[in-house]
């Protein structure tokens, strides 16, 4: 499901920036982003956002801005004395022109440091996991709306293939009347003035009947839209038994065409019946994989 948050949060020792963005994804994916000073912090942070968040592919994005009462900077004298001497290395081996680029280098991430730095780091956690929380709330809000929405759209879909599964049930009482006329046709073509016995006539359309009788996959097709929708309707976490449903769902559908044979226009209306039917499962797979 898709979403975004952003929290900022101003204390003594600066500024943070916590961004959450989602998108659809079958599991819980988490990609960071953290300023290389903060990466300790990446397990914490996980921890909270699986606590309230199960699937999707969630971007999470972290800034920090020291502020004045930080305590003095420092320049990294390791970092600076590298980077200078690899640029003198390439410049010797490649015999280029040019000198070191001081703006450059103070760019580098973990370029500056700060004294007192242990007590730095526990107020920094503690803010950067209080805007986690606030971030990880504000991001079910705006998918809970957009859940919502997504969910009454598919609860429609799901009445509209009630109403298909009903339609091919009023084609099924008609069944054996049709198979007994077409097979009837079918014999007087092949025998044609010879005589049909209305009993073995009767049977063998009976036969047929049977053969394509699409009840019981009608009665699974309506129970499985049945829960589907108060699945729905209870809210919570739902993908996964979503996704069962509509494997089942699917096969019904599927099990339906295969039996719409032999009813001549009747035939005909009931495959497009189902493949109507096939239609919405899709959909509301589609939009299934948007929820939670």
């Amino acid at each position: 499901m898709t979403g975004f948050a952003r929290v900022r949060k101003l204390f003594p020792r600066g500024e943070l920036v916590m961004s959450l963005k989602s998108v659809n994804h079958r599991g819980l994916d988490l990609h960071f982003h953290l300023p290389p000073e903060l990466d300790s912090l990446e397990t914490d942070i996980r921890a909270v956002v699986k606590t309230a968040v199960a699937r999707g592919h969630v971007q999470i994005h972290l800034t920090f801005a020291r502020g004045p009462e930080a305590g003095p900077t420092a320049v990294n004298q390791a970092l600076l004395e590298a980077y200078v001497r690899a640029f003198q290395e390439a410049s010797r081996a490649y015999q280029l022109a040019g000198q070191p680029d001081l703006n450059a280098a103070l760019a580098i991430p973990g370029m500056f440091g700060t004294g007192g730095e242990e007590d730095v780091e526990e107020e920094v956690s503690r803010s950067v996991l209080d805007a986690t929380r606030e971030a990880v709330a504000a991001l079910n809000a705006f998918r809970e709306r957009e859940g919502a929405a997504i969910a009454a759209e598919m609860r429609q879909r799901v009445a509209t293939l009630c109403g298909l599964a009903g339609r091919m049930e009023e084609i099924r009482a008609g069944a054996v009347p049709a198979f007994h006329r077409r097979l009837r046709e079918k014999l007087e073509d092949l025998l044609g003035s010879a005589g049909i016995e209305p009993q073995r006539l009767a049977q063998e359309a009976a036969i047929l009947a049977d053969r394509s009788d699409i009840s019981e996959e009608l009665v699974r097709l309506r129970t499985h839209a049945a829960q589907l929708d108060g699945t729905l309707a209870s809210g919570g976490e739902v993908g996964k038994r979503l996704d069962f449903l509509l494997q089942e769902m699917n096969r019904e559908a599927n099990t339906i065409l295969s039996k719409t044979g032999g009813l001549g226009d009747l035939g005909l209306t009931m495959t497009d019946l189902a493949l109507s039917a096939k239609a919405e499962i899709e959909k509301i797979r589609e939009q299934s994989l948007n929820l939670e």
